[in-house]
């Protein structure tokens, strides 16, 4: 009989925050390296002929960086205020995150007012379904009522539509075997919003077609 090493605890309290931080330092650093590099462009004496290209990276690294600070206060902390956000607003910085990405994001939400768990469940939702399309394709965001729930849908379709085995094991709330944390750590995030706001998390994936599904309470 082979032992059985014991499963990965799942993380809590500040693992959890430690894993969370260490995704948003990941996401922030290539923007924040890229102003950095365009600064010193324009400092170089040497590198005048370069200006203008120094200031489109600046520029561009900065819409970058802004459209990840607003995301991520909506997908992962308390966002602003706001108790509700609309689907408009909501629509609006997912697409800000994933402009320039190879999938085209289709957004079919309906334009009405969100609780904060609902918005945090659609926005990681988009996010994740985008990502499940590495070479490309289309994402389709919808989201429908079905008696008391609010039904949010993901629909990756592209030739190489795939989710990772980090993917798979955070979107099931499973612990992390192997694989990259900071792969991990989005998807898992969703699956406990999910639960947590006392809804449901359905994927499915085969070949060119992944689906996310999530249940909330409405």
């Amino acid at each position: 009989m082979t032992d059985t090493a014991p499963a990965t605890p799942l993380p809590d309290g500040q693992a959890l925050a430690a894993l969370i931080a260490g995704k948003l330092c990941h996401d922030f650093i290539s923007p924040a390296g890229a102003i950095s590099s365009g600064l010193d462009l324009l400092k170089d004496p040497t590198a005048q002929d370069m200006r203008d290209d120094a200031m489109g990276l600046i520029e561009a690294s900065a819409k970058k960086m802004v459209a990840l600070v607003a995301f991520a206060r909506v997908a992962f902390g308390a966002a602003t205020s706001s108790e509700r956000f609309s689907g408009a607003e909501l629509g609006e910085l997912v697409s800000g995150l994933t402009e320039g990405g190879r999938a085209t994001l289709t957004w079919t939400v309906a334009d009405t007012s969100y609780s904060k768990a609902q918005s945090r469940a659609l926005v990681n939702l988009a996010y994740l379904t985008m990502a499940a399309l590495p070479s490309g394709g289309v994402a389709t965001i919808a989201t429908r009522t079905d008696g008391a729930a609010l039904v949010i849908e993901g629909l990756a379709e592209g030739a190489r539509a795939r989710l990772k085995g980090e993917a798979v094991a955070g979107l099931a709330g499973q612990p992390l075997s192997e694989g990259l944390p900071g792969q991990w750590i989005q998807p898992y995030w969703l699956w406990l919003t999910a639960r947590d706001a006392g809804g449901s998390l359905d994927v499915q994936a085969e070949e060119g077609r992944v689906v996310l599904t999530a249940h909330m309470p409405n």
